[in-house]
């Protein structure tokens, strides 16, 4: 049974709910921290130790095998003095008596408690998701699934998947399901594909690379329902307007939502996740949590990086080590760059995708070898760029966009090469007031 024990903040306890990427990161800092908590019990609803979510779309597509995606093995955590437990889910957290409960009837004291909880799919109200034969993809379980789907169809005649989604794990999963030998179809409600980090004309190459490769892109589909068989199984799509697409299987990969209702139900402040300040903590003193089940200043989280951030101020406070010669860590949103690879194919993208009456627009588009690069410029500055294929002046140019360097010098030479600009650049800051600019040949 949970008691009840004076509310000190000492972290002579540590409780990690969620074996997921975010909490395995904490974790593995803790444990490089010398001032780790004594005694630390991580609790993951999965039955398998943590693992790389990113690497589940090489494992659909047979690229990777099922260790490759292990981030430390069972081992690993009784080496650190870690309890581990895996399979049961937290179902109550009782604050005032700083106590646990998980869905085994275990229970467990904290001191302090971490909600790594991560998220869900977000599933569309769409009439039919739950026939047989729709499919989520967001852990092992999702994959395996889909592994022994594409295993019992692709063989036969006719066998069909439709993925719902443009955004990447949707690409992702169409892709994987097509490498192991179905026929599949892209459904996007936008107007383009990962329209949230692509302009139209990177959008377009990417669709036109997916459809060489024998997928079938929608854009701009609503879809109605989807079709019993009479049997309780999936047999088709039906999009608005009266197109039918016929469908062995359905995924849905439309987004996520946080899983945010252990701390609902332990009435800590929640939003669309559970709020926290700078320091990763929530509305109770003793408890924090940290990615995509966290809201900071409005911000929940997708990305990898800003929650590497986060693991690194929550790590710091729990062991109460100052970060960056400050006393105490403190969190603070910073703009992030998507790197994406998605199907072979390199995307970076930051900033708005869209620009405003007050950017300079520059591209350059090389349609043989499949490159472009669009950037937004305001008074000088890089405030968003899009780059397709070729990549590699990516972090250059976001790098300048986060200290806001004026690049007027070497505007002429900013879509060919970072070397190029690079030299104009620093031409332009040795030159004397009386000596001009060098202009591009």
């Amino acid at each position: 049974m949970c008691h009840r024990h004076p509310h000190s903040l000492a972290t002579e306890h540590l409780v990690v709910v969620g074996n997921g990427m975010a909490g395995h990161r904490l974790v593995d800092a803790l444990v490089r921290q010398p001032g780790r908590p004594p005694r630390i019990t991580v609790i993951g609803a999965e039955r398998v130790p943590a693992y790389n979510r990113i690497l589940l779309s090489p494992l659909l597509a047979g690229e990777m095998s099922h260790d490759d995606l292990t981030l430390r093995g069972t081992d690993w955590y009784a080496e650190n003095d870690i309890d581990l437990i895996l399979g049961e889910c937290v179902t109550d957290i009782d604050r005032q008596a700083r106590c646990l409960t998980t869905d085994a009837g275990r229970t467990l004291d904290y001191d302090r408690l971490v909600l790594a909880t991560g998220s869900r799919p977000a599933m569309p109200p769409i009439p039919g998701l739950e026939l047989d034969g729709v499919h989520a993809f967001r852990d092992l379980d999702d994959a395996a699934e889909l592994i022994r789907f594409s295993r019992g169809r692709a063989t036969a005649e006719g066998g069909r998947a439709v993925v719902i989604g443009g955004g990447l794990l949707g690409l992702e999963a169409a892709e994987g399901l097509r490498k192991r030998g179905l026929a599949v179809t892209l459904i996007q409600r936008d107007d383009r594909l990962m329209n949230r980090q692509l302009d139209t004309t990177a959008a377009t190459l990417l669709q036109r690379e997916l459809e060489g490769r024998g997928i079938e892109v929608i854009t701009g589909g609503h879809i109605a329902g989807l079709e019993d068989d009479g049997d309780g199984q999936v047999a088709a799509v039906r999009l608005e307007g009266g197109r039918r697409l016929a469908a062995d299987g359905v995924v849905v990969a439309i987004g996520i939502a946080p899983n945010a209702e252990l701390g609902r139900t332990g009435g800590l402040e929640v939003n669309r996740a559970v709020i926290v300040d700078e320091t990763l903590t929530s509305s109770d003193p003793a408890i924090h949590a940290l990615g995509e089940c966290c809201e900071f200043q409005g911000t929940t989280y997708g990305l990898v990086e800003p929650i590497w951030r986060q693991v690194e101020v929550l790590a710091a406070h729990l062991a109460g080590e100052p970060v960056d010669g400050h006393v105490e860590a403190r969190y603070v949103e910073k703009p992030c760059a998507t790197r994406l690879k998605v199907s072979g194919v390199s995307l970076y993208a930051f900033g708005p995708t869209e620009p405003d009456l007050d950017h300079e627009v520059l591209t350059y588009h090389d349609p043989q070898q499949g490159d472009y690069r669009r950037l937004l410029v305001r008074n000088g500055r890089i405030e968003g760029a899009v780059l397709y294929g070729d990549t590699t002046m990516g972090p250059w140019y976001f790098e300048h966009s986060l200290t806001g360097t004026d690049l007027g010098p070497c505007r002429q030479a900013l879509l060919l090469g970072a070397t190029d600009a690079q030299v104009r650049l620093d031409d332009a800051a040795t030159d004397s007031p009386t000596r001009p600019v060098k202009e591009a040949a």
